[in-house]
Order: structure tokens, then C-alpha cells, then sequence
């Protein structure tokens, strides 16, 4: 894909995330802040089978402020982890979200793409 449609894609989970939510007595969460920019995040999630060994995200919401890159990144990571297990979500990569973003980021951009991984990994760290 051109980097043209992956802005198109940047731009539309920024303007329409439907994971900009909160989530009613989550499971988990955990914040993360920029310091260098002052994006910010706040993930929340709750888990299905939690009585089993096959605990999977079964839903994931995120509040916060930043710009594009950080706010529309969380939205397309949190979209591609709906299912998936903490061991899964411990092993993503910054590869990976180079990858899901699709656009070359430079070393500032990088760090708010990556914002949103860090709070998801932190809260499974925690718990």
C-alpha cells in the first residue's frame, strides 16, 4: 500500500476510533505518558475465559490525548488484539508496530507509536 492509504488509515482511526472508550469495570489497565511530548494514554480491558488457562482480550478501550501518530497507533493495536493472549501481546514488537502503522516514523514518532504497547504490556506486567 502506498503511504498515502496508510495516512487515509492513520487519519481515520484518529477522527472515528471506535476503541476510544472507556470500559465498565475492566480487567486491567495501565497509563503511559510521552515526557518529551506529552502524549498520553490510558488503556482498559477486560479478559473472557478467566476461569480457564485460555485467558484472551475480549474487549479494549483507550482515553487519552496526543497527537496522531500516538492516538490513531493505540486504536490500531488495540484492534489487533481482541482475541489474542497476554503472552501474545507481551511478545509484540516495535517491528510490529512499525508495521501495523504502515508509515516511516522517525525517532520522536516512534515513541508515540509505541505509547500505547508499553501501557498494554505494563498493565499485564502489574497483574
Amino acid at each position: 500500500m502506498s503511504d498515502n492509504v496508510y495516512q487515509e488509515k492513520l487519519m481515520e482511526h484518529f477522527k472515528n476510533s471506535k476503541y476510544r472508550k472507556t470500559i465498565e469495570n475492566p480487567d486491567f489497565s495501565s497509563g503511559q505518558q510521552n515526557p518529551s511530548c506529552g502524549d498520553s494514554i490510558l488503556i482498559e480491558g477486560k479478559f473472557e475465559n478467566k476461569n480457564s488457562d485460555q485467558l484472551k482480550i475480549k474487549e479494549l478501550g483507550f482515553s487519552g490525548s496526543g497527537c496522531v501518530v500516538s492516538q490513531a497507533s493505540a486504536s490500531m493495536l488495540l484492534q489487533s488484539c481482541i482475541g489474542k493472549t497476554p503472552e501474545e501481546i507481551l511478545n509484540i514488537g516495535k517491528d510490529d508496530i512499525v508495521k501495523l502503522v504502515g508509515i516511516p516514523l522517525g525517532p520522536n514518532r516512534i515513541k508515540c507509536a509505541l505509547l500505547s504497547l508499553e501501557a498494554l504490556k505494563a498493565a499485564f506486567k502489574k497483574n
